[in-house]
């Protein structure tokens, strides 16, 4: 008798990329927020600064915490990517194909499916930039220095295009997680993927909004210290 094993990899996978992306989004949603501090000034995002160094806790600062915290998304990141990569069309072919079948049904979550596969190209480049600074310079994290990384570190364009990429990646995931898991399903299905939906585009804009706001008074500040207004300490 002939007997075939299915094999429980796949699944696994697809669970293991499912679990990585909604711990990277969760951390998303909480970070563009503790960097949203600088909205209420700079000694906001001092405080906030120290509390990730372990200040209120150890009595002095510990930014090798930060170094630590920023080697775990990181280590997240790349399990993420690696497992999502299997699903991305590798050849002119196969993106030819799905292209195809994108234009012809017009169906929007298949469209959110292509714009987290561009999304995440993006940040395949993008995101390591940013990581590695947070875990090779986790001192230099403040509303001053930061400030100046941003005006005189040249660093505003990638973290402008790095904010768009993250929000519409994070969020499209967390509403694509939702569906296939059937979270918030309720009775009337249509009904809950159409409030979803519209939670979704709200979250982007209010997200976007925030990390547009909090780039600008980085700006604001960085500039300031460049014009000399602004003494900093080396």
């Amino acid at each position: 008798m002939l007997t075939t094993h299915r094999s429980r990899a796949p699944a696994y996978l697809d669970f293991l990329q499912g679990f990585t992306g909604l711990l990277l989004a969760l951390f998303i949603v909480g970070h563009i927020l503790f960097e949203a501090s600088i909205l209420f000034g700079p000694d906001a995002m001092e405080r906030m600064t120290l509390f990730f160094e372990g200040y209120y806790l150890f009595g002095e600062r510990h930014p090798a915490i930060v170094t630590i915290l920023a080697a775990i998304i990181f280590t997240l990141f790349v399990v993420h990517a690696a497992l999502a990569v299997r699903k991305i069309p590798s050849t002119w072919r196969q993106y030819r194909t799905f292209r195809n079948h994108m234009k012809r049904f017009r169906h929007e979550d298949t469209s959110l499916w292509m714009v987290q596969v561009m999304t995440g190209f993006a940040m395949f480049f993008l995101a390591p930039v940013h990581i590695y600074m947070m875990m090779a310079n986790p001192s230099k994290i403040g509303p001053y220095l930061s400030a100046q990384r941003v005006v005189e570190g040249w660093m505003w364009p990638l973290y402008l295009v790095l904010l768009f990429c993250v929000v519409l990646h994070a969020f499209v995931g967390l509403y694509r997680l939702a569906l296939k898991w059937g979270w918030f399903e309720g009775r009337n299905y249509r009904k809950s993927r159409k409030a979803m939906k519209q939670i979704l585009r709200a979250s982007i804009v209010l997200y976007i909004v925030i990390g547009l706001a909090s780039l600008s008074a980085y700006v604001s500040i960085g500039l300031d210290i460049k014009n000399g207004s602004v003494k900093v300490e080396p």
